[in-house]
């Protein structure tokens, strides 16, 4: 039954700030290293330079805040301007897991949600009943994290 639950997580926070402005933020992997407590770089990779489906990054991720270090190859898989930008972490042969954003506006801002899923094959359906619910409580507050720091940027 536990290899059936769900392989991934998800947060929600209300920014008070427009769509188009969370989204310059969100999409603009360069900046991530102000807001996440694991990846605290990103650069564009293989000649890309900004957010559309395809684009290449690495983000420079230190494990759980404390080690170990390295640098994780992402691709952009859905670039949605205003909507979802996703993007796929692993190598061109293999994805290990894919996280991304939705927006929704909502009222006076936008509702943004930060998601994470791992891909279903089955040494990530072992590793996520092994271990997911600590990793998942790790990644949502992380997420959490990252949110309330963006969301501190934009309402400012």
């Amino acid at each position: 039954m536990g290899l059936l639950k769900p392989l991934g997580g998800e947060v929600t926070v209300h920014i008070d700030a427009p769509v188009a402005a969370v989204w310059a933020l969100v999409s603009d992997v360069t900046r991530i290293g102000e807001f996440s407590p694991e990846t605290f770089e990103a650069t564009w990779t293989r000649g890309s330079t900004g957010p559309e489906v395809g684009a290449s990054f690495a983000g420079h991720v230190k494990r759980n805040g404390v080690g170990p270090t390295y640098w994780s190859p992402c691709r952009v898989t859905r670039c949605d301007e205003g909507e979802v930008f996703e993007f796929s972490v692993g190598t061109d042969a293999v994805t290990v897991n894919n996280w991304g954003y939705r927006l929704a506006h909502s009222g006076s801002g936008t509702d943004v949600t930060e998601y994470f899923r791992l891909e279903p094959a089955l040494p990530m359906r072992l590793y996520w009943l092994v271990l997911g619910r600590l990793r998942g409580r790790t990644n949502e507050k992380g997420m959490r994290t990252t949110l309330e720091k963006m969301k501190a940027v934009l309402e400012a």
